[in-house]
């Protein structure tokens, strides 16, 4: 789980936020575990991810804003794509803020039937009947739409097979007239072409035959025919996209692709079923030495199957400069370039979102580093110090005084240096003594640096106010001889970040709120005090565990020491048994006692 701040998930969302894509295409907004909690479509990824978190929301919208942690994009060429892909997503993660998707779909699809006397029928479940799909259909409105327009243009039977004369709708011209007539599997087929064409944008003939029956109905005065067809040329223009058919041309296959720029390699995988993209995969690393990334592709598809367990499919499609042959000769499927059509559709679609990634992340680079880099920078300005690149920064935790410990962290060049942090026990004074305390991490911290002639901070920051900066100047000055300038990190009583302090000026120096300068304080006080208080925690919890020890009969100093040391917690001796303290040189009597002690239901 993450322990950021909700400021800095934040933060982190509307950095991203001004590098979203002004595409159509899917959004998964994640939780704090990497669960998906949402998955929604958009005609712009831009304006529609951004208004998540601009202005207000209803109950439920900021219920599922509040829980949001990070969040992932899918560039896709089309909204009625986006539209299919978040179908796919849905039935796939089961997010708990979207509605609940019965089997199949409750997106609506258009159904030429498998059987004698086809039909065109609307359904929300796309099986493998032999039935040819087209949709899916943003509501049942719009299906419907589409299916009147089309009864009336290219109409297949629209009668019960039990019909004994001809139709209402045949003499409508609405129904082909197998209910009057034998019609022939090449009358239907001619239909379900034209259908076909009709969906794959070929709408122009139609629109035309359109616009000359309009005329002919303007110019016998009859208005009403002459408007519905006008109609139904309005609903065309505006309302039919290019629909995906729902064929075999995407049925079971895998896509990958890749984009590569400044030593970094970014990989796309789709994967095709049922005509359409059911899951993404995406990988974004370095690409070292002289490895080149069509070879680094080559191997990522290689573990793809063969680490990750993935099921292989009827067939891999690649980029040209990949290996088909090795891939080929290890799976034992075709690996395929094609060069022409959805395919290759497809594949430039995963290049596509391997480029916009990659973009991203270079973008975020650019302008996290453009603002750590501009906030030591104020820093070192409000200050009127050379420079703050290399900062130490102290922070005293204890309770009443007790169990006192320090935490020292390290920024370099506005970043956090985890592996130079330092934990320090204080051992010099007893009680709430804060001068006390930062005296000797002080003078332990660089007395030691100076041993060691390893390099000084340009700056410390002390989590306080003018006793902590006094102290820490009092050793640096008087007693160690070093002129490194000392700040203070001022809370306010809600033991929030209120105001910087100049250590030699002893005068608080103004900060706007807003500054990077000020954000960045804020992260570095937050961060020294997180790493004090967990490791007071730590020397806390063991004392108490080391007082509950000392009063089983048996243990002394030196048992205690070989059970906290071998078991680290309470709970794990707690688990043990007799045999496992026995192999620590425990005598079985006391092992048993500890056993029984820790174990005994009435102890407190």
């Amino acid at each position: 789980m993450t322990t950021e701040s909700p400021e800095e998930i934040r933060h982190k969302i509307e950095q991203r936020l001004p590098l979203l894509p002004d595409l159509p295409g899917c959004y998964l907004m994640k939780d704090a575990s990497d669960k998906i909690i949402y998955v929604g479509k958009a005609k712009n990824l831009k304006n529609r991810v951004r208004s998540y978190f601009r202005g207000a929301h209803d109950t439920k919208t900021t219920k599922l804003v509040s829980e949001i942690h990070h969040f992932e994009t899918i560039v896709t060429n089309s909204n009625k794509e986006a539209l299919i892909l978040e179908i796919n997503l849905i039935q796939q993660y089961k997010p708990q803020y979207n509605i609940k998707l019965k089997e199949g779909s409750m997106y609506p699809y258009l159904k030429i039937t498998n059987e004698k006397d086809p039909q065109l029928i609307i359904t929300s479940q796309v099986l493998k009947d032999g039935g040819q799909y087209f949709g899916p259909f943003p509501n049942v409105q719009a299906a419907t739409a589409t299916q009147q327009l089309l009864h009336k243009i290219y109409p297949l039977r629209r009668c019960s097979k039990n019909e004994k004369r001809a139709c209402f709708y045949y003499h409508l011209g609405q129904c082909i007239g197998c209910c009057d007539h034998p019609v022939s599997k090449d009358a239907y087929q001619k239909q379900i072409n034209r259908i076909k064409r009709f969906f794959n944008g070929e709408v122009g003939p139609i629109k035309n035959d359109l616009k000359r029956k309009m005329e002919e109905a303007a110019e016998k005065l009859d208005f009403e025919q002459a408007a519905d067809l006008r109609d139904q040329i309005e609903y065309i223009e505006t309302t039919v996209e290019r629909q995906t058919v729902m064929s075999q041309d995407y049925d079971n296959m895998d896509v990958f692709n890749y984009y590569y720029d400044k030593g970094w390699i970014s990989i796309q995988a789709f994967m095709l079923r049922q005509g359409s993209i059911l899951k993404r995969k995406a990988a974004l690393f370095p690409s070292y030495g002289e490895k080149e990334p069509d070879n680094e592709l080559t191997t990522y598809i290689a573990r793809f199957y063969k680490e990750q367990n993935n099921v292989l499919p009827k067939a891999i499609l690649v980029p040209p400069a990949v290996d088909q042959e090795v891939l080929e000769a290890i799976f034992e499927i075709p690996v395929q370039t094609p060069l022409r059509g959805k395919k290759k559709s497809m594949l430039d679609l995963c290049e596509k979102n391997a480029k916009l990634a990659l973009d991203e992340k270079f973008r975020l680079i650019e302008a996290s580093t453009r603002k750590t880099l501009g906030a030591i920078e104020e820093l070192a300005d409000a200050l009127q110090i050379p420079q703050a690149n290399y900062i130490e920064a102290f922070d005293h935790s204890h309770i009443q005084g007790v169990h006192t410990v320090s935490g020292m962290v390290v920024y370099q060049n506005g970043k956090p240096d985890r592996k130079n942090y330092r934990k320090f026990k204080i051992k010099s004074s007893e009680g709430a003594n804060e001068f006390a305390h930062s005296q000797e991490v002080i003078r332990r911290r660089y007395t030691r640096l100076l041993k060691e002639n390893k390099p000084l901070p340009d700056l410390i920051l002390m989590d306080g106010g003018i006793i902590q900066v006094r102290a820490a100047r009092d050793v640096l000055e008087n007693e160690l001889d070093l002129s490194i300038p000392v700040a203070g990190m001022v809370k306010n009583d809600k033991h929030k970040t209120a105001s910087l302090l100049d250590g030699s000026k002893e005068k608080i120096v103004e900060l706007n709120p807003r500054s990077q300068a000020f954000h960045f304080i804020q992260r570095v006080q937050e961060e020294v005090h997180r790493y004090a208080i967990s490791y007071h925690r730590q020397i806390r919890a063991k004392n108490q565990v080391a007082s509950i020890l000392d009063t089983i009969p048996g243990v002394g100093p030196a048992t205690r020491s070989k059970l906290l040391k071998h078991f680290k917690s309470l709970q794990k001796i707690k688990e043990a048994d007799v045999e496992n303290l026995r192999k620590l040189g425990i005598t079985r009597p006391v092992a048993k006692r500890i056993i029984e002690f820790l174990n005994n239901p009435e102890r407190v």
